[in-house]
């Protein structure tokens, strides 16, 4: 966000309270606690801009596509991302502490201001009621999100509500807690309940950048279609297609370009001098910085390091007349129609351009969150788990007229699987590069018969060719670092680890 630049001093305050248990209650000079840092409801605010800086994707961009078939080993290359690219997932490597830890920092903000707002005298409030409900629900909302991305990666199954979920974490815990794993029903009801906190509270639309309703009906749609509550994720989806129209083509490219909303929902802005104003931990979980720097060093073109390129798998079903072919090609990339005979590197470069960069700046792009075409994506699983092929087949050639700008002919399928299938081929190419495939193909790849599937060339590096969706590895194991200071979850960890 644009306020971003200025927080840094809001930053440290709520990093400040993770300092050890009130030092065993002594009083020390300098201490700045919740009572000290927020007095007001302006106060409030400024912390929940550093609630929102803690909430970034880059790490999910880079190593969703990383370990799946988003991408290639680039020419630039020199070591960065191979073991992910490699499939080597373990409780040692680098994405399960990423997740693990960035989730827990994601919840220990949100839970510090709303004990701070809670905390807030009844003369402080009415200073701005208003105000003071909008930033609690908003936060309630970021911790909700947190939690859903934590089991996202972490549970195995998110269709059995017994199933191991993450530690719910809603309220700050003191240094000496251990605690243990929730079920899945148990995470389910948590961010239920802060989502419904959200909405209760939230009364001011402050556009896209800025947690509302519409943020919550697309949260909820997402997670009802990952439970398989397609009769919930219709409903929700359908509220957001009626609202949000799919954006042309014209609006489709200004929007990743930042130039345009087009059909966003939500989106994280990145700005100059903000805290991701910079390269990150180029090609590894932890990125961070720009998304653009996840595949290069310099800029989106050909002569600017691209140390990833596109996956020849996801680039060969990518339509040239299809503006998504323009967004995430670079029009400087070298493409060779004879690649499988040559297999030369040099002759066949396929440049990422979905992040090019904004404000003057290569590779810093907003994060798009939420868009409407995922709500059509959304509903034609429904469609699809209701029976109706034909409704989902609609909803597909919908969301193609409008990148193709013309009339599109209309698929047909002969069953479920071949429809989940389409369904799961057309989020590839829409979602292509923003967090999506690793728990796409985790949801629904086994109902689609499709896993991980890198081109023959692309994969001749290290012969890591494929990955069934029932793999292990679609659930990330809890980290190493977690074990140190929390023994007993150990016998936790998830299955193959």
């Amino acid at each position: 966000m644009k306020h971003f630049k200025i927080l840094l001093l809001t930053i440290g305050i709520i990093s400040g309270f993770n300092s050890c248990n009130d030092a065993i209650e002594i009083e020390q000079k300098g201490r700045l606690d919740a009572e000290v840092a927020f007095q007001s409801v302006d106060d409030l605010l400024s912390g929940l801009y550093g609630v929102y800086d803690r909430f970034d994707i880059t790490p999910d961009i880079a190593f969703q596509s990383i370990f799946t078939d988003e991408l290639a080993i680039g020419f630039e290359n020199a070591g960065q991302g191979l073991a992910d690219y490699a499939f080597v997932l373990n409780a040692s490597t680098v994405a399960p502490e990423a997740f693990w830890v960035t989730g827990y920092e994601q919840l220990n903000a949100a839970n510090r201001l709303i004990e701070a707002a809670l905390d807030l005298s009844a003369e402080e409030i009415d200073e701005d009621p208003e105000l003071y409900n909008q930033v609690l629900g908003e936060t309630y909302a970021l911790r909700a999100w947190a939690h859903f991305k934590l089991l996202s990666y972490y549970s195995t199954d998110y269709t059995d509500d017994n199933a191991l979920s993450v530690i719910n974490l809603d309220f700050v815990p003191t240094i000496d807690q251990q605690l243990l794993r929730n079920t899945n029903g148990e995470t389910f009801a948590l961010i239920e309940a802060d989502l419904t906190r959200a909405e209760d509270l939230m009364g001011i639309d402050l556009g896209v950048t800025r947690i509302n309703d519409d943020f919550v009906t697309a949260l909820r749609a997402r997670i009802a279609a990952y439970r398989q509550d397609y009769t919930t994720a219709a409903t929700l989806s359908q509220q957001l297609i009626d609202k949000y129209p799919l954006a042309n083509r014209a609006e489709y490219e200004a929007m990743f370009l930042d130039e345009s909303d087009g059909e966003v929902i939500f989106k994280l802005e990145r700005t100059n001098t903000d805290n991701y104003d910079g390269q990150g931990n180029v090609g590894f979980p932890d990125a961070g910085g720009w998304a653009g720097a996840c595949f290069a060093f310099v800029d989106a073109t050909i002569t600017g390091a691209p140390f990833f390129e596109m996956g020849r798998s996801l680039f060969n079903i990518i339509d040239p007349t299809d503006v998504r072919f323009e967004v995430n090609v670079a029009p400087s990339s070298l493409i060779d129609p004879d690649y499988e005979i040559n297999q030369d590197p040099a002759l066949d470069i396929l440049v990422i351009q979905k992040y090019p960069g904004s404000e003057g700046t290569p590779l810093m792009n907003d994060l798009k969150i939420f868009r409407v075409s995922e709500m059509y994506l959304i509903r034609a699983e429904a469609a699809v788990a209701s029976g109706n092929l034909g409704e989902a087949a609609s909803l597909i050639k919908e969301i193609r007229d409008a990148r193709f700008g013309s009339d599109t002919p209309l698929p047909s399928y002969g069953s479920a699987t071949e429809a989940y299938a389409a369904i799961l081929d057309e989020r590839r190419v829409e979602l292509s590069f923003e967090g999506h495939r690793y728990l796409d193909l985790k949801r629904l790849g086994t109902r689609a018969n499709q896993g991980v599937a890198r081109d023959a060339v692309d994969c001749s590096i290290n012969g890591a060719c494929s990955l069934p969706a029932d793999d292990f590895r679609f659930t990330m194991p809890l980290p190493i670092v977690e074990f140190n200071g929390n023994p007993g979850l150990r016998e936790q960890q998830n299955p193959g680890y």
